[in-house]
């Protein structure tokens, strides 16, 4: 495969959130999917302090090519002030799904 997949996580305050952004970036062609889960629980620290909250994550797939614009696409529709981006490397998968993710986003 010419071109990696990556996966890329980010969590958001709710649902509607979520789909907003997920929507923007697949329509844009800066990621082939994104899966809502709308239920985790998220226990942090932030400015000393430890807070829980309850959030909606989203895994996306996009090809590595895509992961600068992809990146500051969501920062800047991201509400929160330091959001959660988080990239992984995909070695591998069903070669079909992987080169629809990389078409997907061209």
């Amino acid at each position: 495969m010419a071109e990696r997949v990556l996966l890329a996580l980010s969590t958001f305050p709710d649902r509607e959130t979520a789909q907003r952004v997920s929507n923007q970036v697949v329509t844009e062609k800066l990621a082939a999917c994104a899966n809502i889960l709308p239920a985790v629980e998220s226990i942090y620290r932030w400015k000393d302090k430890v807070e829980t909250g309850n959030e909606t994550l989203v895994i996306f797939k996009l090809g590595e090519d895509r992961q600068s614009a992809f990146q500051e696409k969501v920062r800047s529709l991201h509400p929160y002030e330091v959001p959660e981006i988080i990239f992984f490397p995909v070695s591998n998968g069903l070669p079909e799904y992987l080169h629809w993710v990389a078409d997907s986003c061209r």
